[in-house]
């Protein structure tokens, strides 16, 4: 049987989701973040020698990645489910969010949870107002415009049609659901951007998203 390597709070919440749309049998074996420095434990190194999650083994074979994960998932169990037909326009905006998603879409996100603890990080009283102004300053010159921009982008992409890829519920979508719940935590997205607030709403209705929570344990990216 397939076994997903979740880390909590982690993008591996969006492979059970997906294996519970494909209704595809699997088992998890769940790892813990260390709770100072948020990093995921040495036991994920034996499975892949990044240690990182998601990962996940099917047989003998061992997939690390999102993108690569969902896209193996799909081709292997989806039988033409969750992804457009191929040589369609919609097959072309699916592949580009797939990629979007990691590509474009998280690393001004990870930047803020960086920048953010630095300004909280134990340091030399003197050194605070240094750390402050510099992610102030990263903020104001890169953070900030490039997630504005991103954020109006994708509000006006769903302005064409309900689903990232067209008018279909995808693949694409659960590869998207973590940098808007990443957003909606800590990058602000916010009811201004109502198309993608409901976007939100819609996947967290979903009955194998649900499932896939009560599957994973605690995921703090979704607001109660």
């Amino acid at each position: 049987m397939m076994t997903v390597h979740h880390l909590n709070d982690s993008r591996s919440q969006r492979i059970l989701w997906l294996l519970e749309e494909l209704a595809v049998p699997y088992e998890i074996r769940k790892y813990q973040r260390d709770p100072d420095t948020m990093l995921a434990p040495p036991e994920l190194l034996k499975v892949h020698p990044l240690g990182k999650s998601p990962v996940i083994t099917d047989g003998d074979q061992t997939v690390a990645e999102s993108g690569a994960i969902v896209e193996y998932l799909v081709e292997r169990y989806g039988n033409g489910h969750l992804i457009p037909p191929a040589g369609t326009p919609e097959r072309l905006s699916y592949r580009y969010w797939l990629h979007f998603a990691e590509g474009t879409a998280m690393p001004p996100l990870l930047l803020t949870l960086i920048f953010d603890r630095i300004t909280t990080a134990p340091m030399p009283f003197f050194a605070k107002p240094i750390a402050r102004a510099i992610s102030r300053q990263v903020h104001t010159a890169f953070i900030d415009p490039n997630l504005t921009r991103q954020l109006d982008f994708m509000e006006a992409e769903l302005g064409r049609h309900e689903w990232f890829a067209g008018a279909e519920f995808s693949a694409a979508d659960v590869q998207m659901s973590f940098p808007l719940e990443a957003a909606a935590q800590r990058g602000g997205l916010d009811a201004s951007r109502p198309r993608l607030m409901a976007f939100l709403q819609r996947i967290h209705a979903r009955p194998a998203y649900q499932r896939a929570l009560q599957r994973g344990g605690v995921y703090r990216f979704v607001k109660s």
